[in-house]
Protein backbone atom coordinates (compact mmCIF):
# COMPACT_ATOMS: atom_id res chain seq x y z
CA UNK A 1 0.00 0.00 0.00
CA UNK A 2 1.49 3.56 -1.08
CA UNK A 3 1.21 6.71 1.26
CA UNK A 4 -1.70 8.78 0.31
CA UNK A 5 -1.77 12.31 -0.41
CA UNK A 6 -2.93 12.83 3.00
CA UNK A 7 -0.79 10.90 4.63
CA UNK A 8 2.31 12.90 2.46
CA UNK A 9 1.22 15.98 4.21
CA UNK A 10 0.57 14.76 7.55
CA UNK A 11 4.29 13.66 7.40
CA UNK A 12 5.56 17.20 6.32
CA UNK A 13 3.20 19.27 8.53
CA UNK A 14 4.68 17.03 11.55
CA UNK A 15 8.38 16.99 10.07
CA UNK A 16 8.23 20.97 10.08
CA UNK A 17 6.25 20.89 13.66
CA UNK A 18 9.52 18.84 14.82
CA UNK A 19 12.21 20.91 13.11
CA UNK A 20 10.52 24.18 15.07
CA UNK A 21 10.77 22.51 18.26
CA UNK A 22 13.96 21.29 18.14
CA UNK A 23 15.20 24.41 16.93
CA UNK A 24 13.44 25.81 20.19
CA UNK A 25 15.31 23.71 22.23
CA UNK A 26 18.35 24.07 20.74
CA UNK A 27 18.05 27.82 21.18
CA UNK A 28 18.05 27.28 24.82
CA UNK A 29 20.84 25.11 24.64
CA UNK A 30 19.35 21.71 24.98
CA UNK A 31 21.49 19.05 22.83
CA UNK A 32 19.86 16.49 20.82
CA UNK A 33 19.59 13.09 22.42
CA UNK A 34 17.02 11.61 19.64
CA UNK A 35 14.40 12.20 17.15
CA UNK A 36 11.71 9.71 16.35
CA UNK A 37 13.08 7.26 18.71
CA UNK A 38 10.95 3.50 17.74
CA UNK A 39 10.36 0.96 19.26
CA UNK A 40 7.48 -2.17 19.31
CA UNK A 41 5.58 0.52 22.06
CA UNK A 42 5.84 3.26 19.30
CA UNK A 43 7.92 6.77 18.76
CA UNK A 44 9.10 9.46 21.13
CA UNK A 45 9.08 12.27 18.82
CA UNK A 46 12.34 14.26 20.66
CA UNK A 47 14.18 13.33 23.54
CA UNK A 48 16.31 16.88 24.37
CA UNK A 49 19.02 16.64 27.45
CA UNK A 50 20.18 19.88 29.33
CA UNK A 51 22.53 19.17 32.27
CA UNK A 52 20.97 16.66 34.22
CA UNK A 53 17.30 17.83 32.70
CA UNK A 54 16.01 14.88 30.46
CA UNK A 55 13.20 16.18 28.13
CA UNK A 56 10.72 13.91 26.18
CA UNK A 57 8.83 16.52 23.66
CA UNK A 58 5.90 15.26 22.22
CA UNK A 59 5.13 17.51 19.40
CA UNK A 60 1.84 18.17 17.65
CA UNK A 61 1.55 19.62 14.67
CA UNK A 62 -1.43 21.40 13.23
CA UNK A 63 -2.27 23.42 9.50
CA UNK A 64 -5.67 24.62 10.69
CA UNK A 65 -7.47 24.88 13.50
CA UNK A 66 -10.85 23.13 12.75
CA UNK A 67 -9.29 20.06 15.25
CA UNK A 68 -7.89 21.96 18.04
CA UNK A 69 -4.67 22.70 19.06
CA UNK A 70 -1.72 20.63 18.64
CA UNK A 71 -1.55 19.94 22.26
CA UNK A 72 -5.69 18.77 22.83
CA UNK A 73 -4.72 15.65 20.86
CA UNK A 74 -2.08 14.71 23.89
CA UNK A 75 -5.00 12.79 26.14
CA UNK A 76 -4.50 10.82 29.08
CA UNK A 77 -4.12 7.57 27.29
CA UNK A 78 -1.32 9.62 24.70
CA UNK A 79 0.62 10.92 27.91
CA UNK A 80 0.76 7.45 29.32
CA UNK A 81 2.16 6.12 26.34
CA UNK A 82 4.58 8.32 25.90
CA UNK A 83 5.97 7.53 30.01
CA UNK A 84 5.74 3.75 28.86
CA UNK A 85 7.84 4.64 25.46
CA UNK A 86 10.41 6.83 27.91
CA UNK A 87 10.74 3.90 30.21
CA UNK A 88 11.51 1.70 27.32
CA UNK A 89 13.84 4.59 25.49
CA UNK A 90 15.73 4.88 28.99
CA UNK A 91 16.04 0.89 29.53
CA UNK A 92 17.43 0.31 25.89
CA UNK A 93 20.23 3.40 26.22
CA UNK A 94 21.48 2.96 29.67
CA UNK A 95 21.23 6.49 31.36
CA UNK A 96 20.37 5.73 35.17
CA UNK A 97 17.20 7.91 35.34
CA UNK A 98 17.87 8.18 39.47
CA UNK A 99 20.70 10.05 37.67
CA UNK A 100 18.74 13.13 36.19
CA UNK A 101 15.57 14.79 36.23
CA UNK A 102 13.18 13.56 33.45
CA UNK A 103 10.62 16.31 31.86
CA UNK A 104 7.93 15.49 29.55
CA UNK A 105 6.98 18.26 27.24
CA UNK A 106 4.52 19.20 24.78
CA UNK A 107 5.14 21.16 21.46
CA UNK A 108 1.63 22.70 19.60
CA UNK A 109 2.61 23.94 16.27
CA UNK A 110 0.63 25.54 14.16
CA UNK A 111 1.43 27.57 10.75
CA UNK A 112 0.16 31.14 9.91
CA UNK A 113 -0.88 31.72 6.33
CA UNK A 114 2.14 31.68 4.73
CA UNK A 115 3.36 28.65 6.21
CA UNK A 116 5.51 29.58 9.26
CA UNK A 117 5.21 27.78 12.29
CA UNK A 118 3.77 29.10 15.82
CA UNK A 119 5.27 26.97 18.32
CA UNK A 120 3.87 26.83 21.95
CA UNK A 121 5.99 24.72 24.18
CA UNK A 122 4.21 23.53 27.73
CA UNK A 123 7.03 22.62 29.74
CA UNK A 124 7.02 20.34 32.17
CA UNK A 125 3.33 19.33 30.71
CA UNK A 126 2.66 16.38 32.59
Amino acid sequence: MGEGAGDAGRSATGRAGEDAALAWYRERGFRTVARNWRCRLGELDLVMERGDTLVVCEVKARRGAALGGGYEAVTARKRERVRRLAEAFLSSTGPDPAARRIRFDVASVGFDAAGRPMLHVFVDAF
